[in-house]
């Protein structure tokens, strides 16, 4: 199955990584009325805060596949959706812990979350390992495989008392590089503004949970993501500014720190994720295996007739993580 990620090919009605983006996130299937039911649980967190994780069960003893979401996704993401579907043809568990805010309410700490997450995913696999009596296999999108990937190189050989493997998908690995590429152009005409859309209204209730938090005229003048992070992001989080933030959150100077069997899948025409900045077999250790096709869009990956599913992208990454 890596081989039919690696030589993985778009549909001939869908060119370009804009479209190969764009359409499966909003039309391809699994349509939301196709989603399955899951369950949903509420932690407590540390800091006295919540965490929403929504389940679906499986036998006892059975693996179990933890999904960290990207930016502003959830559950009902098609891809979350496919992934579960996936993992129910499989007869696995499968668990998807929203980060803060995004789960469909407002979180109560001064804090949301941020792609070098690294204790947040630490603290809430090792919660789902300690009543999975199976093996744990843990998979990222986006910002949730940039921050997956962060706990695993920081965890080093520790991470194998938690999860047999890991996969990330389209995770934007140097978030120097994806951060002034998606800030530019088309792109930030198409993919900030939908993301500011959403993101300034849920910084902006942060702010009236706890006023003085952050510079309000700031946030709201913010047209880019380095303008947000450096507004919101990086203070809420502890870093100097989004330059101090974009560094220390990005993965792919500690790759070869993994020992863990890691699965890092890009397309090299994502438009949020430049090729150019994605690493190179003698830029990690043993334990990483680089996917890198020339198309597949940002979380895209589409295949089929129009108007297209995304069940094949899930489908193999779970058989790699299986294998494994």
């Amino acid at each position: 199955m890596r081989e039919a990620l690696r030589e993985y090919q778009a549909p001939w009605w869908l060119p370009g990584g804009h479209l190969q983006t764009i359409w499966p996130a909003l039309f391809a299937r699994p349509r939301p009325a196709e989603a399955l039911r899951l369950e949903r649980e509420r932690w407590r967190a540390p800091d006295g805060d919540f965490i929403d994780v929504d389940h679906l069960s499986g036998p006892a003893g059975a693996p179990w596949l933890v999904l960290f979401h990207g930016l502003e996704g959830s559950s009902s993401s098609r891809y979350a959706i496919a992934f579960a579907q996936a993992a129910q043809a499989r007869g696995w568990r499968f668990s998807v812990p929203h980060f803060r805010g995004c789960s469909g309410e407002p979180n109560l700490a001064p804090r949301s979350y941020h792609s070098g997450d690294f204790e947040e995913i630490g603290w809430m696999l090792g919660r789902l390992r300690e009543r999975a009596g199976a093996p744990v296999i843990a998979a990222g999108v986006s910002l949730g495989g940039n921050a997956l990937l962060r706990w695993t190189e920081e965890a080093g050989a520790g991470a194998t008392q938690t999860v047999r493997a890991v996969a990330s998908i389209s995770a934007p690995l140097d978030l120097l590089a994806a951060g002034a590429a998606i800030d530019t152009g088309l792109n930030r005409q198409i993919y900030v503004r939908n993301f500011l859309r959403t993101m300034k209204p849920r910084a902006l209730a942060k702010l009236a949970q706890h006023p003085g938090l952050f510079d309000r005229d700031r946030l709201i003048a913010a047209t880019t993501l380095r303008a947000f992070d450096d507004a919101f992001t990086a203070p809420l989080h502890g870093f100097a500014d989004v330059d101090d933030y974009w560094t220390r959150a990005s993965s792919k100077p500690h790759l070869h720190k993994i020992r863990v069997p890691a699965l890092v899948l890009n397309a090299r025409n994502d438009p949020f994720v430049p090729g150019a900045s994605l690493p190179a077999p003698h830029q990690v250790g043993d334990y990483v295996t680089l996917v890198q096709p020339n198309e597949g869009g940002h979380v895209g990956f589409a295949t089929g007739p129009f108007p297209g599913e995304v069940h094949a992208m899930p489908e193999a990454v779970c058989a790699w993580l299986g294998a494994v």
